[in-house]
């Protein structure tokens, strides 16, 4: 009964996630396409000023689209940079996935396209990517907000007496069964990519118990503000920990908002970033 209880709550992770309707696409100014540790990494413009680059969640449903209820306010203010993670979105297949090889990949995109500085804004899987990122390029990049980011299986809010080495993923039926219309809009994209290897690569990055050593938060010299909402799937007792851990960090949560802080509560996330960034 727990390790059905635990692999529904974390099925969670990327099977309830909803993207924002298409109908709020903001067009952009240009599109691009690097190559990038053996694969291409999409990615669209808007806007200018300081470049902002917003890095989306994991799983087969994510993309730049994660971010267009905002993408709009930030581009009168940010040159905005939105990539497609590769495995995702209209970026190439990639064989393996794990934190430090997209932490690599995005750090390659940023010399890739020659910026002096930039602020960077990710949400959950892209706000754990951030937070590397705030570790290995703080030559580049000026502050960082990390949203519903988390460092292992146990930054979730897992339920009372389910033990954490209980937790194992969905099979791939089940997913499957969960997710055809998300499926179903992956296999129009291009390039053609293999949604199973996505689930696969995402499973084994997703289920560690811990994505990154303490050394991180300590080797953080740039401002970083850490965000939640009130009913995320992360713990706020997780959150809190990595802002302890983070010196001169910010810790933020939100109210009324689960994870998908970007569709719920967009006008406040703009507000939140563009007052932090200004500082």
């Amino acid at each position: 009964m727990k390790n059905t209880l635990s692999l529904i709550f974390i099925s969670f992770l990327w099977i309830s996630c909803k993207s924002a309707p298409e109908a709020n696409r903001v067009a952009a100014n240009s599109t691009g396409v690097v190559n990038i540790n053996g694969t291409t990494v999409y990615y669209e413009e808007c806007g200018h000023g300081t470049p902002l680059i917003l890095l989306s969640g994991g799983g087969i449903n994510r993309s730049i689209r994660d971010f267009e209820k905002c993408i709009a306010a930030f581009s009168k203010h940010y040159r905005v940079i939105a990539p497609d993670t590769p495995g995702q979105g209209m970026s190439g297949e990639t064989d393996t996935l794990s934190y430090a090889w997209l932490t690599d990949t995005m750090s390659k995109l940023i010399d890739s396209l020659k910026l002096d500085s930039a602020y960077v804004m990710g949400w959950s899987d892209g706000g754990i990517v951030s937070i590397l990122l705030a570790n290995k390029r703080a030559d580049k990049i000026k502050k960082v907000i990390a949203v519903g980011a988390n460092n292992g299986l146990r930054g979730f809010n897992i339920p009372e007496g389910v033990i954490l080495d209980s937790v194992t993923p969905p099979s791939l039926e089940y997913w499957e069964s969960q997710n055809t219309k998300d499926i179903e809009w992956y296999n129009t994209l291009t390039p053609k990519k293999d949604w199973k290897k996505v689930f696969h690569n995402m499973n084994t990055m997703v289920y560690d118990r811990e994505y990154f050593s303490e050394s991180v938060y300590a080797g953080i010299n740039i401002p970083v503000m850490i965000v939640l909402g009130d009913r995320d799937m992360i713990s706020l007792d997780h959150g809190l920990e990595m802002h302890r851990k983070i010196k001169n960090s910010q810790y933020c949560v939100l109210p009324n908002t689960t994870h998908e802080v970007f569709a719920e509560r967009p006008e406040l996330i703009n507000a939140i970033a563009m007052d932090f960034f200004s500082e």
